[in-house]
């Protein structure tokens, strides 16, 4: 028996969660059981912290984890490390979740809900693997001060040592493999000594994959051919601040960002499974956020952490499936519920 602990969090989080465990059951998951627990503005509204340490617990003692989301305006003005996102940054922390997949593929049915030319968009199969542990999200020292101006300023340190690079280059060329055996590494190369170490560290890394051909792009100019000529990439590597950025705009490419999975890794078999979109506050508790993000995440779920692959193969078909007989919720321009889309890939099933 496997167990999921369920993380449905703030806004739309438990919305999408729940469709996600209905398609799981839906689908034949053999053996999961389920532990639910509070995180982000829920359990600081219950517990005073995003990430009390009941949470905590139950997410080390599970096999995965399926996450919703965080984030609720009526804590924006608390202290940064009461705040909901630090949650997330906390069991990344704890749990040594250091690779971030996210998948981009655009569903042919999706190619008018692109922010791209149909025949631009219809080329998009890549994956952006994203290190989460490190950089200016992590990098100490950080904070405000005042400086001898009497001025208000603000500072983050961007850190990577060559371990952390390796390990994460790693698992880009390991998923460069099992693709179509391309990786292009993104970094700013040319201005950050960060990212020069990042370069000098992936080329040595590459000596030991000799069958994956390795580029290397700034990331000002990624950005620009994610939108010019997405086909061109197979499996992106790169830090945690550009990958969280690069990520964004790849799920617009691919038709809406209520459409984008993605898995959070540590050195073994558990990670972390989650939509990539936010909590959604406006739209939350009014059935129109799209699941199908969650639907994919726990597909993810069962291939990489459960060895569920199969059942993770019908999963995906029947959201495909679904698409094409016209499931459309709002933010791809229909107008189903949260709850009529799961009813849509169930059926597919």
């Amino acid at each position: 028996m496997a167990l999921i602990a369920l993380l449905p969090g703030d806004g739309i989080g438990p919305e999408v969660v729940e469709q996600a465990v209905r398609v799981l059951a839906a689908a034949g998951a053999e053996g999961l059981a389920y532990e639910e627990a509070l995180v982000g503005g829920a359990a600081y509204k219950a517990e005073g912290h995003p990430l009390p340490e009941k949470t905590l617990d139950v997410a080390r003692r599970a096999d995965a984890i399926l996450f919703g989301a965080v984030g609720d305006p009526d804590c924006d003005a608390l202290e940064r490390h009461l705040r909901p996102e630090q949650a997330i940054l906390g069991l990344r922390r704890a749990l040594g979740l250091f690779a971030n997949l996210r998948p981009a593929k655009l569903f042919p049915e999706l190619a008018d809900a692109s922010a791209l030319r149909p025949e631009v968009a219809t080329a998009i199969d890549l994956v952006i693997v994203r290190e989460l542990t490190g950089d200016v999200y992590f990098g100490q020292p950080r904070g405000l001060r005042k400086t001898e101006a009497g001025l208000r300023e603000g500072f983050d340190t961007m850190r990577y040592d060559e371990a952390e690079i390796a390990r994460i280059a790693r698992v880009g060329f390991e998923t460069a493999r099992a693709r179509r055996g391309k990786l292009c590494s993104v970094d700013k190369a040319n201005v950050l000594e960060t990212s020069q170490l990042w370069r000098d560290v992936v080329i040595e890394v590459s000596a030991d994959y000799p069958d994956v051909a390795l580029s290397h792009m700034y990331v000002d100019n990624a950005a620009m051919q994610l939108v010019r000529n997405p086909g061109q990439f197979d499996v992106v590597v790169t830090g945690n601040l550009f990958g969280d950025i690069l990520s964004d705009q790849a799920s617009m490419c691919a038709g809406s960002i209520g459409m984008l999975p993605s898995a959070s890794l540590d050195s073994g078999k558990k990670g972390l499974y989650e939509p990539i979109h936010g909590s959604a506050p406006d739209i939350a508790g009014e059935g129109k956020a799209n699941p199908l993000a969650t639907i994919l995440s726990a597909a993810m779920m069962l291939r990489y952490s459960l060895d569920q692959a199969a059942v993770a193969d019908r999963i995906e078909a029947a959201v495909a499936r679904a698409l094409a007989n016209g499931a459309r919720s709002p933010d791809l321009g229909g107008g189903m519920t949260t709850a009529a889309m799961g009813d849509a890939v169930i059926a597919a099933l």
